[in-house]
């Protein structure tokens, strides 16, 4: 097969590919961090403790997590046939990779946030802030370097559960791997795709370790919490932090 020939078949499913992560990649976000979070607020010596809810919450992520992809899709051929019409092509594609990412993101992001400073937490209730306060001014905004690694971590992951649909009509890198350089025996063609797969790995992993360096490097997003640590080390509180946390309250 001719560089031609080729070249429209990888445009095609890299675009293919880069819809189906991309996509998944929001779902993923949308429904692991609030999950994530709740893990955490669930827990022993949370901020609203309830160890059957954080039990029950932790054993659909372990049981969802555990599933091998490929049997993951098989499992929700109904259900993806339900929301989209079709078991194929790259909408389908994106129903179990988004539901297959969503406990594995959630995990990422309880480790996370279970990082975060208790110091400010407990600042931030000694002043009046509510639950509500305390996970949008501090756990979040404090945890964000640490959460866009775990981003990049599960777009990576997501990159390789996409390939692994391609064995079944999702389309994408994969699919070509499959038809062209497996079943057609196109080696060259198989080889060129795994070097696309490996040079957009690569700049996604660039990309998210620089963001998280940046933000690591001014010390997180928060605006609340520098001025807690200050807190923490000279007390009385000032009227500044106060007002702060009391506004966002």
């Amino acid at each position: 097969m001719t560089w031609s020939e080729m070249q429209p078949l990888l445009s095609e499913a890299s675009g293919d590919t880069l819809y189906m992560v991309g996509w998944s990649t929001v779902i993923a976000v949308v429904g692991g961090l609030p999950l994530g979070v709740l893990l955490v607020l669930t827990d022993r010596g949370g901020l609203v403790q309830n160890l059957a809810a954080n039990k029950v919450i932790g054993q659909v992520v372990n049981i969802a997590r555990s599933m091998p992809f490929i049997i993951l899709m098989v499992a929700l051929m109904s259900f993806t046939r339900t929301i989209t019409g079709t078991t194929i092509g790259r909408e389908a594609a994106i129903v179990p990779l988004a539901i297959g990412a969503i406990p594995f993101f959630a995990r990422l992001v309880e480790t996370a946030v279970r990082e975060v400073d208790g110091g400010l937490v407990e600042a931030v209730q000694a002043m009046g802030g509510n639950t509500w306060t305390v996970v949008r001014k501090v756990l979040v905004p404090e945890a964000l370097p640490s959460l866009i690694s775990s981003a990049t971590t599960t777009v990576v992951a997501l990159i390789g559960y996409s390939a692994m649909a391609g064995t079944v009509g999702a389309g994408g890198l994969g699919d070509i791997a499959i038809r062209y350089g497996y079943q057609r025996f196109e080696t060259q063609l198989m080889w060129i795709t795994v070097a696309i797969l490996a040079v957009v790995i690569s700049l996604i992993q660039f990309a998210g370790d620089y963001a998280a360096r940046a933000l690591h490097r001014r010390g997180g997003h928060s605006s609340v919490a520098p001025r807690l640590r200050l807190l923490k080390d000279r007390k009385p509180a000032t009227e500044a932090v106060a007002a702060d946390v009391s506004k966002a309250a």
